[in-house]
Order: C-alpha cells, then sequence, then structure tokens
C-alpha cells in the first residue's frame, strides 16, 4: 500500500480533472465507492461496477454486445462501460490508480502487467476466484501464463491477438500457390521467397507481393515471431539484465525480413498495409487478427487467413492479450469485488461472442463450440494460440520497443544494416534502462 500512496501523489491536478469529469461520464459516482448500487425493474437492488475498455473503434461495439447480454441475463450486477481511445487509455487508466478513482474492472493487455503487477496496482484473484468459481484449467495455458505472476493469478485472459497471414485468393491462383484453398508454399525462408517470386511475376505491377509498412512496428511484429523460430532465438536480455538482442539468431531472422524489403516483394514506401490489403491491392498481408472482422465485411474481397508461416526450427508469432483485472482501490468492497469477477468470468466463458471481432478466445471449450466452429476463418489460424510469443516482462517494455522500432525503420528506409540495427538496438535499450 505503501507504493499506492506514493504513486497517489505523482499525479497532476489537470489529469486528475480528466478523470473526474470521465467517471461523470459514465452516470456512477467513483468507481471504488463502496455503495454504488442500483435498483432493478422489479425493486431488487444490484451491485453496480464500471467496467474500462480501450474498445473505441469497432471491437467496442462487439464488447458493448457481450456487456448488453451480461446485464439482460444477471439480475443482481449491473456493469457500466467506458470505451476510451486506446492511444491514451493507459494514461487515464494510471491516473484514475492515483485519483482512487479507478474502475471495479479494466482491460489490461499482457503486455502492460509488467507496469502494473510488480507495483501492487491490481488485485491477487487467486482467493477471488476461488470464491466465484473461476476454474483456471479452462483456459489455454500458453495465454494464461501470461498473466501469471510468482505462482499468482493477477487477471483472466480474454484472448490472444496475433500475428498471421492473410492472403488473397485471387492472386495466389493466377501464381499458382494455392492449393485446396490454401497457400501453397515451402517452410523454410527460401520457399517463403519463392512463394511470394512467383506472385510478384503473376500479379499486376501496382499489385504488392507482400505489404508491409516501412515504419511503424509492424517489421518488429514479424522479426519478433521469425526470432522465436529459430532454435536459440527469443533472448531480449542477457542474465545480467543488460540488452541481448544483438545475436546470431536475431541477426538470422532480421536479414531476412531486411531482404524481403531490399528486393522489393515488399514494395518501397507503403503507409497503410491494412488498406492496401482491403482495396485488393496486395496479395499477402502479416498483421494481426483483428483484421478478420473488417475484411469480411469487404465487399469483393476473396480472402483466407493461415497462422505466420513457418520458415524456421519451431512455429511461433507476435501475440499479446487483452486480459480482465481489478484494479486496486484504497477501499475495497468484497461484494463490488465478486461482482467484478464474476462479470470478468461471463465475458471470457463467452469468447465466442468476442470472437467476432477475430480474436482468439483463451478458453479453451469455446474454440470446441460449435458457435465458433461455425464462423468462417477463425478456426483456420485458432492454433495460433498455442505458439503465441508474448514481449519480455519488462516494466519499460513500451518505452524500449518504442526504441527499438526506431531503429528498424532506419534499416527499412536503407539507412543502414541488419547488423547495425542490432547494435543499436542493444544501445538504446540499455540506455532505457540505465546501463
Amino acid at each position: 500500500m505503501a507504493k499506492y500512496r506514493g504513486f497517489k501523489f505523482m499525479a497532476l491536478g489537470l489529469a486528475l480533472a480528466t478523470m473526474l469529469t470521465a467517471c461523470a461520464k459514465t452516470g456512477s459516482g467513483p468507481a471504488g465507492d463502496p455503495g454504488s448500487s442500483t435498483t432493478g425493474s422489479e425493486g431488487a437492488s444490484k451491485v453496480k461496477i464500471t467496467y474500462w475498455t480501450p474498445f473505441s473503434g469497432g471491437d467496442g461495439e462487439f464488447m458493448d454486445a457481450m456487456v448488453k447480454k451480461f446485464n439482460e441475463e444477471n439480475g443482481s450486477i449491473q456493469v457500466e462501460t467506458l470505451n476510451n481511445k486506446s492511444e491514451d487509455y493507459y494514461t487515464k487508466l494510471q491516473t484514475s490508480l492515483a485519483s482512487d478513482q479507478a474502475p471495479d474492472v479494466a482491460v489490461v493487455h499482457s503486455a502492460r502487467l509488467p507496469q502494473f503487477v510488480p507495483s501492487g496496482y491490481l488485485t491477487e484473484l487467486d482467493t477471488l476466484a476461488s470464491e466465484t468459481g473461476v476454474k483456471w484449467e479452462d483456459f489455454n495455458p500458453t495465454i494464461l501464463d501470461s498473466t501469471v505472476y510468482d505462482g499468482k493469478h493477477y487477471s483472466l485472459p480474454l484472448d490472444t491477438h496475433a500475428i498471421v497471414m492473410y492472403y488473397n485468393k485471387k492472386y495466389l491462383e493466377q501464381a499458382g500457390v494455392l492449393k485446396d484453398g490454401k497457400p501453397d508454399l515451402a517452410s523454410s525462408p527460401e520457399g517463403f521467397t519463392d512463394f511470394l517470386t512467383k506472385i510478384q511475376k503473376a500479379v499486376p505491377s501496382d499489385v504488392a507481393p507482400l505489404a508491409q509498412p516501412n515504419v511503424r512496428v509492424d517489421s518488429y511484429w514479424v522479426f519478433w515471431g521469425l526470432y522465436n523460430q529459430i532454435s536459440g532465438g527469443g533472448t531480449f536480455y542477457k542474465e545480467d539484465g543488460t540488452a541481448g538482442l544483438n545475436n546470431p539468431q536475431a541477426l538470422k531472422a532480421l536479414e531476412y525480413v531486411d531482404s524481403l524489403y531490399k528486393s522489393k516483394l515488399i514494395p518501397p514506401n507503403i503507409d497503410d498495409a491494412f488498406k492496401m490489403f482491403q482495396d485488393g491491392k496486395a496479395a499477402v498481408l502479416l498483421t494481426g487478427v483483428w483484421g478478420v472482422g473488417s475484411f469480411e465485411k469487404t465487399q469483393g474481397l476473396d480472402f483466407g487467413v493461415v497462422p505466420m508461416p513457418q520458415l524456421y526450427d519451431q512455429p511461433a508469432t507476435w501475440g499479446d492479450s487483452h486480459t480482465l483485472a481489478l484494479p486496486k482501490h484504497s477501499k475495497e468492497n468484497p461484494e463490488k469485488q465478486k461482482a467484478a469477477i464474476t462479470f470478468a468470468n461471463w465475458i471470457v466463458q463467452h469468447g465466442e461472442m468476442w470472437a467476432q471481432a477475430g480474436h482468439i478466445p483463451s478458453v479453451s471449450k469455446v474454440l470446441d463450440s460449435d458457435a465458433f466452429k461455425s464462423m468462417k476463418f477463425r478456426s483456420d489460424y485458432s492454433a495460433t494460440a498455442d505458439f503465441v510469443k508474448y514481449w519480455p516482462r519488462n516494466p519499460k517494455q513500451g518505452q524500449i520497443n518504442d526504441e527499438v522500432t526506431k531503429e528498424f525503420e532506419k534499416m527499412m528506409m536503407n539507412k543502414q544494416d541488419a547488423k547495425t540495427t542490432l547494435e543499436n538496438a542493444d544501445k538504446a535499450i540499455n540506455k532505457v534502462l540505465g546501463k
């Protein structure tokens, strides 16, 4: 609790005012108010809880539908949702913790948990889970592990959203690399290059064999997946805590990524690769599962989606997870905490509704349900959940990733080679770490 009090004094007055305004918009009092309750149509008292998400876009519509269904089915709990813009979500969440205005339930990405768990800002859930019937064995072990610290659970994982491969069936068929509706390529770097080269020769000149931007984090995601596919790969930090990204396995993966740009199998100066694929101007796209919901609504786009191709020794791809956590308050209300975890468990158990947005549900039985299997595309890439690779657990990982991405951008703009990129990345990492 000492860390909690210390963090409170870090909040700026302006940020506090912003959060109070945001809370007021939910139509409730302070999120941590133990007296918050409402009355149902039949006069029964309901426990009222607040729920924050970063789903201000299309995902928000699916989540709103889930919350609405929960409220309709549960007579004793009423959930009020605030969908925040993703770009400032975590700033608002941190400020809400500082001002003791945190919501009762909040979406926290697995990659963000290192910022919150060690500082004591999230409630440890094992006791509450036992009291409310949460069964940890229901979850995919790989996804669940991303929420466990020192053997304790700090959130309920909702999904994994990982990098997968989208493909335009028309272009692959023209190139003779479509077999039974799936990409036909050998499981090797040379095989993937040959696959893209055949596409390049067959499609119109204004169609990208592979669409990837030359800015932002996308190539870093692809690199991380390929790097983890290589035996002995995946190291980010050395045992002494200093940067360890500059090594032979990482160089092997990065030189391959760089070769795709230099050969123009990824055309230069792509800004919006997502839109390129959506507009039918790309044969292949490596990006997250969140694209499925948009692509399947695009008229005339005949596409497929499969897991990230395995080019090296084992399957792997970059990914993250949305998880549902219970932020801490200076004075906790046990009734509201039980209501919060009951709601969180309902949401994850109804993952087939969330899968409509493209995400891979975390609860194993959802993947086996008729509702999930009846959805087009989802079963084609759901196995990704078993080999997704998360970023390392470092409280400064977000800042570090921003710095590494800058070095990758220099490489993609032909300002430096892969070896120099990794050397500079390590320097940047150590600078952030103060090493």
